[in-house]
């Protein structure tokens, strides 16, 4: 996934530089797991969770949907590097990888006081 060799650099800002075609790849399969609202809920239940992780337990009886669905979205999730788990016993307990929304964050985050690129075919000095 996106910066796990540890590389800062992978994916520069949107402003900084035009992101190539291996890091959109990349990058569209974690906007692709956040597009859902299920996964997107999941993804939010898991994070702000006490603790920083969830039994699969707590986490279907809060969707009108089956066990093997919500497995589903959260194999999604994990394979999008959003979060990770673990089986103790009969359960799976799941948490935040707090790595890819931190590199989502930069990506998307503006440097403050960075003015936007002027659209082409603009003068403000004109």
């Amino acid at each position: 996934m996106l910066g796990q060799d540890g590389t800062d650099a992978c994916c520069p800002g949107l402003l900084t530089a035009p992101l190539d075609e291996a890091q959109s790849i990349e990058l569209a399969k974690v906007f692709k797991a956040l597009g859902d609202p299920i996964r997107l809920r999941l993804l939010s239940m898991i994070a702000s969770r006490a603790g920083g992780e969830v039994c699969v337990c707590d986490l279907t009886p809060a969707f009108d949907l089956s066990q093997p669905t919500i497995s589903h979205h959260l194999k999604l999730l994990r394979q999008a590097g959003l979060i990770d788990c673990e089986r103790r016993g009969t359960w799976v307990y799941y948490w935040l990888l707090p790595e890819m929304t931190d590199r989502l964050a930069g990506i998307l985050t503006r440097p403050a006081g960075q003015p936007l690129p002027e659209p082409a075919g603009t003068a403000r000095d004109a």
